[in-house]
């Protein structure tokens, strides 16, 4: 470790703390702690990466996260398993949850080395029905949510394009798995790591905590510098992941002492984790609180990116905005805040209760 960085994630002026100097270039490994890598692998678009966990399992490596399935990817993994893995074979894939950054070379690795994946039942068998979905057409329960929501028919149009898109870039998942459960404790090499569940970002989130080495692998539940992503989506429309959300996190303060190195999926590994628990909740908090002012007049999901973004949002970030506002609607509705009503298009608006 060398001299600290710091920003002001964690607010109210509690600085999180960057303890770690060198970051791993694609095809190399820090050493966390003993018998504990951190590697990372390429991601297109604005996060450039995603954070991987090797974790000394005896005589082989237990790994935690598994990038997108790519070319660049598997060529970042044989660099790894060659050099610094030492040739030596992986005992097990563990998961944190389904999407496709961090399960895409699940079933890649397991086949390689013929050893089993280890997830919450939630996610995997919600990874196995999106997957079921790769080349079908958009259903109609999909299009009116969205047109529900305010899409115009261009919208809708470019929806219906990309529909079918989530497997692609996942490798074919083993026909079976390990459950993992919230509280257990999984025993890898000299090491027990217990699982503590979240939700809203995905159905049954899986963090791995070490008390004795003080690290937590936070997968998406606990970035330092972005908020996940929390959305309503076609297939459950009148959830409320937000709620879940923020429980979640609320939990884990409860769980986790604030003296772990959290291992975060994006971002670099970091210190202060209650500071930054509670940064999250304020600031969702907030944003509710800025979404009850604007619905002072009646409003479309669409019509209120404004109150909880910072930034335009354009076509290539519609569908995850508007599923963010949906959250966030839900929430309201909820909490019996506000009320939603259908027009004669089928049309939703929202406003005060």
């Amino acid at each position: 470790m060398a001299e600290a960085t710091r920003d002001q994630a964690g607010g109210h002026g509690r600085a999180l703390v960057y303890p770690l100097a060198e970051t791993p270039a694609f095809g190399e490994a820090v050493e966390i702690a003993p018998g504990v890598l951190w590697m990372r692998m390429p991601l297109d678009g604005a996060l450039g990466f995603i954070n991987v966990w090797a974790l000394k399992d005896g005589d082989g490596w237990a790994l935690v996260d598994t990038g997108m399935q790519t070319e660049r990817t598997t060529g970042a993994w044989r660099k790894v398993l060659a050099g610094p893995l030492g040739g030596l074979p992986i005992t097990r894939v563990l998961v944190t949850h389904l999407h496709p950054d961090h399960i895409g070379m699940a079933g890649w690795l397991t086949r390689k080395f013929d050893c089993r994946l280890w997830m919450t039942r939630l996610e995997y068998l919600q990874c196995r029905m999106l997957v079921e979905d790769t080349g079908r057409e958009a259903p109609e329960d999909a299009i009116r949510f969205y047109h529900g929501a305010g899409w115009d028919d261009e919208a809708i149009d470019n929806y219906k394009a990309r529909f079918g898109g989530f497997g692609r870039h996942i490798h074919q998942l083993p026909d079976s798995y390990r459950r993992m459960t919230d509280g257990e404790v999984v025993q890898i090499g000299d090491h027990g790591w217990r699982v503590v569940v979240g939700a809203g970002h995905s159905p049954e989130h899986a963090c791995l905590w070490q008390p004795e080495l003080k690290l937590m692998i936070s997968g998406d539940q606990v970035l330092p510098r972005i908020s996940s992503n929390v959305s309503v989506f076609p297939t459950e429309p009148d959830g409320d992941p937000l709620s879940e959300w923020l429980t979640s996190l609320a939990r884990i303060k409860t769980i986790v002492p604030d003296e772990v190195l959290v291992l975060p999926a994006h971002n670099d590994p970091f210190l202060g984790l209650h500071a930054r628990l509670d940064h999250l909740i304020r600031g969702h908090e907030r944003g509710l609180e800025r979404l009850m002012r604007t619905l002072a007049e009646p409003r479309r999901s669409i019509d209120i990116f404004g109150a909880l973004f910072a930034r335009s949002i354009g076509p290539e970030l519609l569908g995850m905005a508007t599923g963010e506002a949906l959250a966030h609607l839900n929430c309201l509705l909820v909490r019996g805040l506000a009320k939603a009503v259908p027009d004669e298009a089928g049309v939703i608006w929202y406003g005060r209760a």
